[in-house]
Parts: structure tokens; sequence; C-alpha cells
């Protein structure tokens, strides 16, 4: 049974990096062709294999030995990255999904997001790595409240913490019809959390340069940039799983998370990024007070269901 399971979870973290190359690809070409550009298109066929030679050269570029602690420096966005890949333990095919608090679990998992972050800045010795961090973990912490809630808004509809309990429940159910203001909502804070435009606001200053990464090169920006891809399918892939009634086993579900890939990747291209500032006010004055509302407005119709 052990075996099995370790084979399951190889297989399932090399499909996803094969599937975050592939996602590369295919944003880098949504973007093009909303430039008005071809994208790449001379390595292989169409340029089919171009995620590959992109991950040979950064992995073959030279090592340059800063003056900082390089057991922390080189340890932080493995582990960014092994959180990233531990957040997959929750699909159906290893055994976590199954268990009674997995929902609880994803959302411990998401907050320790946070950690390699603020490690990855401090370490670096950079004033603008440390300013990206600091601007990075507060756009998160302060949208991860709001997250949560909502999160807990399913917990108590379903009156479970089980993913499992969920899916049962969620498949007699268009969750998205009673929680559409919620999908909005979650859909946002999911870009934010994801550091996605038009909430990118860790590089998209002058003073910032590259944000939290900037000292980062070669495999170890590799490792960076793959857990923020694998972030972005796992997220959408939730997003699916809470909103929509689809089964996993179902084609209509994987249809449904590639349409919020392929929407995660347009907005890249279409919008503006919003103001710091702004970003923030929308936090506490509209996304936490409204998400409370709504918890309390789920709560108050399971009350008068259950007395009815």
């Amino acid at each position: 049974m052990m075996i099995y399971m370790i084979m399951n979870m190889m297989l399932l973290m090399i499909m996803v990096l094969v599937s975050v190359a592939f996602l590369t690809l295919l944003e880098r070409k949504i973007l093009s062709y909303i430039q008005m550009r071809k994208g790449p298109n001379k390595v292989a066929f169409k340029g089919l294999i171009q995620p590959i030679s992109d991950a040979i050269k950064l992995i073959s570029k030279e090592w340059f030995f800063l003056k900082v602690n390089m057991i922390i420096y080189k340890l932080s966005p493995m582990t960014m990255f092994l959180l990233s890949l531990s957040m997959w333990t929750l699909y159906p095919w290893i055994n976590l999904y199954y268990m009674n608090n997995s929902m609880i679990l994803f959302i411990l998992m998401l907050g320790l997001n946070a950690y390699p972050t603020v490690m990855i800045g401090w370490i670096s010795m950079n004033k603008y790595a440390l300013i990206g961090s600091i601007r990075s973990i507060a756009q998160m912490i302060s949208f991860e409240i709001s997250l949560f809630l909502m999160i807990f808004t399913f917990m108590m509809l379903i009156e479970s913490f089980s993913l499992k309990t969920f899916e049962s429940w969620n498949s007699n159910n268009w969750t998205i019809m009673m929680m559409l203001p919620t999908y909005i909502m979650f859909s946002a804070s999911m870009l934010i959390e994801l550091n996605r435009t038009p909430f990118d606001l860790i590089e998209g200053e002058s003073e910032l340069v590259s944000g939290f990464n900037v000292e980062y090169y070669s495999s170890f920006f590799v490792l960076i940039f793959l857990s923020e891809y694998a972030s972005i399918i796992f997220m959408s892939l939730i997003m699916t799983m809470f909103f929509f009634c689809y089964s996993m086993d179902s084609m209509l579900f994987y249809i449904t998370v590639t349409f919020h890939l392929l929407m995660i990747l347009w907005l890249r291209g279409v919008l503006p990024r919003i103001r710091y500032d702004m970003l923030m006010k929308m936090c506490w004055t509209y996304f936490l007070i409204f998400t409370l509302l709504y918890l309390n407005y789920i709560y108050l119709v399971k009350e008068m269901l259950a007395n009815f």
C-alpha cells in the first residue's frame, strides 16, 4: 500500500511539472497573439519544446556566490517549491484528500507560503528584494483573511471539513448559483495570492526591480518559477472544485479548470496593474466586510431551514 501511494505521488508530481512547462508555453502564445505577434515558434514544431530549451538554459547558467548565508539562501526556494508541490497531496490520487480535515489542511498549507517569501527577501541582503517581499507578504496576508472566511462559508454549508464530503454535496448543488458574489471575490483573492496581473505589485514599481527574487538565478530561479505556476494550476483546480458541480472523473471538470487557467493568462495581457493603496482598501473595506455579511447570510439561511 505504501509503495502504491509513493508511486502515485511521484507520477502526480511528474505530471504537475510537465503541465507547468507547457502552461508557460501556452501563456507566451496567448500573450503574443494578444500583442499581435507570433511568440515562440522556432524550437521543434511551432515551438513545442521551447519550455524544455528554456529550462536547460536556466539550469546551465553560471553560479555566483553571494556574501550571504548560503544554507538559508538555498533552502528558501527549495522550501517554496516543496510547499507548492505539497498542496497537490490533496488531489484524489493521494489519501490526504479523503481525510476528515482536508480543508483545514489546505488552509494551513496556503498560509505557509508566506514564510519562504519572507526568507528569500531577507536573506538576499538586497533592499529591493526586501521591499518586494514585504509588499508581497502584506498583500498575501491581507487577502488570506477574506479567502479563509470564504472557505469557512463552504464548511458551514456542508457542516464538514472534508473535501470529499464537499464534492459529494456539491454534486447535487450548483454552488456558483447561490454564491456568485463569493466566486468573483474568490477569483480576485486567488489572483492576489498568486501575485498575478492585475495584482502583481511585487514587480510593478521601479524601486522593486524584479520583486523578492531579484538575487536568484539559475536552478534556484527555476524552483521559484515552478512553484508559482504549480500553484496557479492547483488554485484553478480548487476553484473549480468549490463552485462547480462536476465530478473529478468528468471531462467537464478539467475543461472548467482549463477555462480558469486561460482566464488567468488572458488577464495578464489585457489589464493594467492596480495601485497598491487601492488594493489594500479593496481588501479591508470591501472584501472583508462583504465576506462577513455573506457568512452571516448563509448562517441565517441554514438556521431558518433547520427550524422550518
